[in-house]
């Protein structure tokens, strides 16, 4: 028996906005994977992208359960001995907030080409605005 493998029209790719303000950050970025990664649809098929674009707005104002805030860490390391540098969720939020539901949802797609693509589809924004007026983004609540 053949596999079926679905025409992915890239015309018929959906924009969705979600508004980020008081939602937990690892519910969100489950949300977001699964709609970059083309899972809510009925031709998702796991080696293709047949996702959607995401925009989310108000990062900034995501929120973390627990001592997260000031417990939790990112680490980043520049290659060099001793070339390690740790920031905390704090840090992050009051200098790029973007990165807070970047990083989240890179987790949670493959590590692979696939994965690199899929995130070209993830716009992240401070504050209420953003540059994706012109495609009529259709807006959904993210689940709590």
């Amino acid at each position: 028996m053949k596999t079926y493998l679905p025409k992915v029209n890239l015309e018929q790719r959906r924009w969705h906005v979600i508004n980020a303000e008081g939602a937990v950050l690892g519910r969100l970025a489950v949300q977001i994977a699964d709609i970059l990664r083309g899972r809510n649809k009925p031709v998702y098929t796991p080696h293709m992208d047949a996702g959607d674009f995401v925009v989310v707005i108000n990062a900034e104002k995501v929120l973390l359960t627990g001592k997260k805030e000031s417990d939790k860490e990112y680490m980043s390391y520049s290659g060099w001995k001793g070339g390690e540098k740790f920031t905390t969720v704090a840090q992050v939020r009051a200098k790029q907030p973007e990165r807070l539901i970047a990083h989240a949802v890179a987790g949670m797609v493959p590590k692979n080409r696939l994965g690199r693509k899929l995130l070209t589809k993830l716009k992240v924004y401070r504050g209420s605005a953003h540059p994706h007026r012109a495609q009529s983004p259709a807006p959904l609540s993210p689940a709590n």
